[in-house]
């Protein structure tokens, strides 16, 4: 059965999100940006959620990490926990 490795930040507007994207397309340090943005729990390991299967996480997610070109920063996508800039580590 497929999995991947995700990491996310997940803010609470799509404008936040879009300047947090603008900033990690200039070079910006993903992890660092996710410790002090992110308002999930995860934003302590620097956003990284693990290696999961598909069905884990709500469907919006899913679709990005399990359809979408991995090690790219994919969003903001909208879920009902906020926006959320994905970047696929690894899917196999």
């Amino acid at each position: 059965m497929a999995s991947a490795c995700a990491r996310h930040i997940l803010v609470k507007t799509k404008a936040e999100a879009e300047k947090l994207k603008q900033q990690l397309a200039k070079g910006a340090d993903f992890a660092a940006l996710a410790k002090k943005h992110s308002l999930c729990k995860s934003s302590k390991k620097g956003g990284d959620l693990g290696e999961f299967r598909p069905g884990t996480m709500v469907k919006a997610f899913d679709d990005v990490v399990f359809k979408k070109p991995v090690l790219k920063v994919h969003g903001p996508v909208k879920t009902r926990f906020g926006f959320h800039l994905i970047e696929t580590i690894y899917r196999s």
